[in-house]
Parts: structure tokens; C-alpha cells; sequence
């Protein structure tokens, strides 16, 4: 073979391949290394990105729906505190009203027994102006002695009926008995000392005489 034959070859083998270069580049696809396309890889990338995604997206649900949970357990706990402290505050309330109540009546009930005595010294008093009842001395000490019953009956004390009525140890206090047919069996006949009732309550007992 001659050089001209030669160099004839190779220009038709360069030809050759500079004529299928772009018909590959035509028809086919261009590959990345590795050998696969570039558009696969790019879709497998978002594949992975798609599948790994939602991933973060569920742990921060359950993470929202914890904080959740937590702040709904915070928010019963403080109410059921709030509630137990209004009721202990409830409780005290009335426990102090009641307090205050029975200190009210056991000062009370000292007053109006210091005053009991007053009040017995006045009818003392009275009984020994029954002969100049009608004088001015005797309408004066009557008319301070009907305003102090009414002040007492202001405060809720009232007079014990004795005289007349049947024998009860619960306000009477006897301190005598006597025999006597007119009267009826167990029945007060005769009171030495007044007794006085405060809201129902006894501040003081009759002192009575009972017959039969």
C-alpha cells in the first residue's frame, strides 16, 4: 500500500467518525459517568429527596402534638388547683364566720350576766317603795327600770316563766319544796331569783320553790 493509499484511509476513517459524533448526540442521550443518564440520576435524586422528605415533617407532628399534650395536662393541674384553693378559701370563710358568731355570743352572754345583778339590786329597790309607789322617786327608778327591760329585750334576752308553770330542770333551778294540796304535782310556787333566757339559750336558771 502505497503513502497515498494510506493518507487516502485515514481521511476517510476521520470523515467516518466525524459524521457519526453528532448522530449520537442526536439519537441518543447523554450519559453521565457511570454510565447512566443525568435525567435518571436527577430523578432518582428527587425520588430520595420525596421519600426522605416527610420524614422531619412526622417528627415535628408528634413533637406539636407532645407540647400539646404537655400543655393540656399544665392547664388541667392548674385548674384543679385554682379549685381546690377556692374551696379551702371557701371553707375558711365559714369556719371564721362561725367563729366570729361564737365569740360574738360567748361576749355577749358575759355582758348580760354582769348586768343580771343590776337588774335584780333595781327590783330589790322597787320592792321597798311600794308606800310611795306614787312619789317621784319611785316613778323615776320605774321608768329606768322598764327602760333597761326593754334594752335587754332589744338584745334578745327574755324573762324564764316560773310561777305558775310545771317544774323543768332545764331552766328552773330548785332549791326548795314544800307540801301543798292546792297546788299541782311538780309545779313552781313560789321564784327567789329571776332567770333569763339570751337567744334562746339559758344565761341563768330560775331560782324556784316546787310543790308536791
Amino acid at each position: 500500500m502505497t503513502d497515498t493509499q494510506r493518507d487516502q484511509m485515514e481521511a476517510e476513517n476521520e470523515q467516518a467518525v466525524s459524521e457519526e459524533s453528532p448522530q449520537t448526540e442526536e439519537d441518543g442521550e447523554v450519559f453521565a459517568e457511570g454510565g447512566e443518564p443525568e435525567d435518571a440520576a436527577g430523578e432518582e435524586t428527587e425520588e430520595t429527596t420525596q421519600e426522605g422528605g416527610p420524614a422531619p415533617e412526622k417528627k415535628g407532628f408528634f413533637k406539636k402534638k407532645e407540647k400539646r399534650d404537655k400543655k393540656d395536662e399544665q392547664i388541667e393541674d392548674l385548674t384543679d388547683r385554682l379549685k381546690r384553693s377556692m374551696a379551702e378559701f371557701e371553707n375558711f370563710r365559714k369556719r371564721t364566720e362561725k367563729e366570729k358568731a361564737a365569740m360574738y355570743e360567748v361576749g355577749a352572754r358575759s355582758v348580760i350576766e354582769k348586768i343580771l345583778p343590776v337588774v335584780d339590786n333595781f327590783e330589790r329597790g322597787m320592792a321597798t317603795l311600794k308606800e310611795e309607789a306614787h312619789s317621784p322617786f319611785a316613778e323615776g327608778m320605774d321608768k329606768i327600770y322598764k327602760q333597761l327591760l326593754t334594752t335587754l329585750e332589744s338584745l334578745d334576752v327574755t324573762v324564764i316563766e316560773a310561777v305558775g308553770q310545771e317544774f323543768n330542770p332545764d331552766f328552773h333551778n330548785a332549791v326548795m319544796h314544800v307540801e301543798d294540796e292546792e297546788a299541782g304535782e311538780n309545779v313552781v310556787v313560789e321564784e327567789f331569783q329571776k332567770g333569763y333566757l339570751y337567744r334562746g339559750g339559758v344565761v341563768r336558771h330560775s331560782m324556784v320553790k316546787v310543790a308536791n
